[in-house]
């Protein structure tokens, strides 16, 4: 495996796929360092996500899922409302 060159923070990454930031955190909080996530820590307890491009097609990866999981309760609401359709 190369070495890291550089990483991308969460809100580069929200910028760049036109996401919400906020979104993009909740979907990335289960993320490992294994699946290309770290934390990079500043003064005090903040913390920043911070992605490799692996971390990045793993969020991405995540992204959709998380957007059919949406839909797919979308449609079953909507079918619960309307059961005659």
């Amino acid at each position: 495996m190369a070495a890291i060159a550089h990483l991308l923070t969460l809100a580069r990454i929200a910028e760049l796929l036109g996401e919400d930031e906020d979104l993009l955190h909740e979907i990335s909080i289960e993320m490992e360092p294994e699946d290309g996530v770290i934390g990079v820590h500043g003064i005090g307890d903040d913390y920043t996500p911070a992605f490799t491009d692996f971390g990045i097609e793993n969020l991405r990866e995540r992204i959709e899922l998380h957007k059919a999981d949406a839909r797919r309760t979308s449609d079953i609401a909507a079918t619960k409302l309307d059961p005659g359709s």
